[in-house]
């Protein structure tokens, strides 16, 4: 039968040459403190763009620029000798108990724009004690103990790109668990195409240790150079290739989850009628249950072939019913999105082209279709894919707009940053809703913002893609655009505050697969209910007695 389980020793990224799916080299570096990603990739904006924002935004630069991290004042570590040396002595070498300045900025809370507004400016009222950096699910165990006895916080640090107020728990003093010492491959069984991962491993990684026993993960999220398979799991993600491979928290089969109670594993077979699901309490949890050690995943073989291509539609509303027509009826391509007209004309359907709308040629809105697997299994979709949406009033623009999209796709986070040196504030966020109710939740959503910020004195501009589709519904993803207001994080609040609203009374969920953290924790509660929210509470209770695991994150903090 040949080999059919690798697990002894495990293989590590630390110890492996990491090459990425497109052959590039990836350098493990850490990533910019005050922004998104490698530094050595931010670049300024056209002058077409900056023309664009001045224009029809009023937008101008600010008189100043970030503060250098060297100059941000940082209070002392707040632990006590006790805590310290005992979280010290769970750790085998002191060395990873880090107190030093620069390493408590670079785990200050996420990357979302308020988030790099307020590092930018210097805050750090939300710094953590120390950063700890465990390297066995023992070594967890033992720390969340210690933070229970000691009453420190314990906040779960991944690749660090929570959006949305995932990592700045309700507590004054918490550390950062920052997992990037778990990043082994510890299992692969290639009979049942499942691999077991440490939560540390970033995705690039991942996937290039997979890719070298021929098999993929297929999870490409926008934050996929950067983000790790222990958020993934924690924070239901989706990545673009949704279409085909499905959703992270669908490719899970088991978990090992280290709680202050104990551990806790959940899931031995593919499929199970032994109780409720217990591996769907950790998957979305946000670090409130408990820290993610290991995660057992279904894995796929390398495609023979992979193809991308854009294809024009006259308005977002056909463009949609194209959309559902394939998710619902068939054939499902591996990647499936669909940008409005506004994100079409600036240039996002296709990243590169950029504020040069105007070579684009027609007007209407673009759609991204991909296929993969082998050459004939993808030539057969794609035949299919083409006599449903020529059928649905679609215009095959080949496969330029494809290979320009997938070239481009990890790069919005990068223009987030250069729109914000340029004095603009960009944030996004997303939902989802069944196919009926899309309409009323598009509308709801755009007019909340452009209604908010109008009367705030920064008309915004706001585009839209569907990027996730489901037999019976679909995602939105909002992208906003305006002047930053004199003090852009208060000024974005209400805007953030009414597009919230509007998505709950449209009958939208209050994220798709960013996740709730403490941003959404209040639409969150609505959302669930009252019930639920007890039940949850109930849960944390019991795995969490003293309160210590990302307090205030997800789930509302239970007071006596």
């Amino acid at each position: 039968m040949g080999v059919i389980c690798h697990s002894v020793p495990p293989v590590r990224a630390t110890e492996h040459a990491r090459s990425r799916t497109d052959g590039e080299e990836h350098d493990p570096v850490d990533m910019l403190w005050s922004g998104w990603g490698d530094p050595a990739k931010a670049a300024p904006l056209p002058d077409t763009v900056t023309g664009l924002l001045r224009d029809l935004l009023g937008v101008t630069p600010r008189g100043h620029g970030p503060a250098a991290l060297e100059d941000i004042a940082v209070p002392a570590c707040p632990l006590t000798d006790g805590a310290r040396h005992a979280l010290a002595g769970c750790l085998g070498d002191p060395a990873h108990l880090r107190t030093d300045a620069e390493t408590r900025i670079r785990h200050t809370r996420g990357k979302s724009t308020p988030d790099l507004l307020r590092i930018r400016a210097g805050e750090v009222d939300d710094i953590p004690a120390a950063v700890l950096l465990p390297g066995t699910h023992d070594e967890v165990l033992a720390v969340l103990r210690v933070c229970a006895e000691h009453q420190v916080a314990a906040v779960p640090f991944g690749g660090g790109t929570s959006v949305v107020g995932g990592l700045a728990p309700e507590r004054t003093t918490f550390v950062a668990l920052d997992l990037r010492r778990m990043d082994a491959l510890l299992d692969l069984d290639e009979v049942s195409r499942t691999a077991t991962l440490q939560p540390g491993l970033r995705a690039p990684h991942a996937e290039a240790l997979l890719n070298e026993h021929g098999f993929t993960l297929g999870h490409f999220p926008q934050s996929y150079e950067w983000a790790t398979i222990g958020g993934f799991a924690a924070a239901r993600s989706s990545g673009q290739a949704s279409a085909g491979h499905g959703r992270f928290d669908e490719m899970v089969l088991g978990l090992t989850v280290a709680t202050p109670e104990g551990t806790w594993e959940a899931g031995r077979a593919p499929r199970s009628a032994a109780g409720p699901d217990l591996r769907q309490l950790v998957l979305g949890s946000e670090g409130a249950l408990g820290v993610i050690t290991s995660v057992t995943l279904r894995i796929r073989p390398l495609p023979e072939k992979r193809l991308y291509e854009g294809w024009r539609f006259a308005s977002f509303e056909a463009g949609a019913a194209a959309l559902r027509k394939l998710a619902q009826d068939g054939p499902r391509p591996t990647v499936l999105r669909l940008s409005d007209e506004t994100e079409t004309f600036i240039g996002l359907a296709q990243p590169g082209r950029i504020g040069s709308a105007g070579t684009m040629g027609s007007a209407g809105c673009m759609a991204i279709v991909g296929y993969e697997g082998t050459a004939a299994d993808t030539e057969r979709c794609r035949e299919g894919v083409h006599r449903v949406l020529l059928a649905e009033g679609g215009e095959c623009a080949g496969t330029e707009p494809g290979d320009r999209w997938a070239h481009g796709r990890y790069d919005a986070p990068y223009l987030r940053d250069a729109l914000l040196d340029a004095g603009a504030f960009a944030e996004t966020l997303e939902t989802a809703a069944f196919w009926s109710a899309l309409p009323e939740l598009y509308r709801g959503v755009r007019l909340a913002l452009t209604t908010t910020l109008t009367d705030a004195g920064t008309p915004p501009l706001v585009m839209c893609h569907i990027s996730h589709v489901y037999e019976n519904g679909a995602s939105l993803y909002f992208t906003v655009v305006s002047a930053q207001g004199e003090d852009p994080v208060a000024h974005w609040a209400p805007a953030k505050r009414a597009a919230n609203e509007a998505i709950l009374a449209a009958g939208g969920t209050i994220s798709h697969h960013h996740g709730v953290g403490t941003d959404h924790r209040d639409w969150y509660v609505r959302e669930a209910g009252p019930l639920g929210v007890r039940v949850l509470q109930a849960v944390k209770a019991e795995l969490d007695p003293a309160g210590v695991l990302n307090p205030g994150v997800l789930v509302p903090v239970r007071h006596p």
